[in-house]
Parts: structure tokens; C-alpha cells; sequence
């Protein structure tokens, strides 16, 4: 299983991640940064565990992540 961690306050809410991985992101309303679908804020990052299926598809929004707020660790 793999894990997400998601710096939000380096978002400028491109949707980057969305398009490349559309199950696990959205943009808020609120402030059109990116959401993180089923994370958990921890020492002002968010953290998400993923299954395997779910990797690929992160890997790549996380590479078109202009500000490079996106990790996916193994």
C-alpha cells in the first residue's frame, strides 16, 4: 500500500491532479485549491493511504503538479 502526502499550501489549483487522477482529487469551492479525497491532516500536510490500483494514476498527478505538492511514497 502506498501513501499520499499533499502540501496544500503550495496548491495554486492548476487541476492537474484531477485530470490525472479524478477518483482521489477535487477543487474546493471554497479557495479553488485542490482536496485530497480521503486524507487526513497531519503536521499541516494531508495523508492518504492508496491501494495499488490507485498508484499509477496519483504518480502522474504528482509529476504535473507544477509546485510539486503532491507525493506518492511506496
Amino acid at each position: 500500500m502506498a501513501t499520499i502526502i499533499y502540501q496544500k499550501n503550495k496548491c495554486i489549483g492548476c487541476h492537474a491532479c484531477v485530470e490525472w487522477a479524478p477518483d482521489r482529487w477535487r477543487i474546493s469551492r471554497k479557495d479553488g485549491k485542490s482536496i485530497l479525497m480521503g486524507s487526513q491532516l497531519k503536521k499541516k500536510v494531508y495523508v492518504a493511504a492508496i491501494n495499488d490500483r490507485e498508484v499509477l494514476q496519483n504518480l502522474r498527478a504528482a509529476e504535473k503538479c507544477p509546485l510539486k505538492a503532491i507525493k506518492v511514497c511506496a
